[in-house]
């Protein structure tokens, strides 16, 4: 099953980001995808302000994965954004560790993460971002936490 959201600006696509941060726990990973200017980093900047980040998200396209500390109920200490366009191989994206970044109270947000996915194995969420002739953007999320969270996910979908 598959939980959907339509955002047709910008604001919207961070909106939904902000709601989605209360569907993360610590240790998660998602895995983003779409084409360029899809609205991913918009999503992620949503992301890190419903999970308290108090400084300013950009891409991390040259860094490969930016650290922000969170401030939220949810137990989440640290937001870990990566950035995997650049990569070349499946080797590089390991190096980057992001499955142990998670794995103190954190959780992993991969751009471009279609390019990555088999590194993460099943348990983790995965959103393709599909833009329309109007630029709306359709977020589809799936994978087998998105199952596992099915009732948050009904309510984010519904907003």
């Amino acid at each position: 099953m598959s939980w959907r959201r339509y955002c047709a600006t910008a604001p919207e696509a961070q909106g939904a980001g902000e709601a989605f941060a209360r569907v993360l726990r610590p240790g998660d990973i998602v895995l983003l995808s779409g084409t360029l200017g899809a609205g991913k980093t918009t999503f992620v900047q949503g992301v890190a302000k419903g999970l308290g980040v108090l400084d300013r998200v950009t891409s991390p396209t040259f860094t490969l994965v930016r650290e922000h500390a969170c401030e939220n109920d949810l137990g989440i200490t640290t937001l870990h954004h990566a950035d995997v366009y650049r990569i070349n191989t499946l080797d590089e994206v390991l190096d980057l560790a992001l499955g142990e970044l998670v794995e103190e109270s954190g959780v992993a947000i991969v751009e471009w993460g279609d390019l990555a996915a088999t590194l993460f194995g099943r348990d983790v969420f995965t959103i393709e971002f599909d833009v329309d002739q109007s630029e709306g953007r359709m977020l589809s999320v799936d994978g087998a936490l998105a199952a596992q969270r099915a009732d948050e996910l009904d309510a984010w979908g519904q907003r």
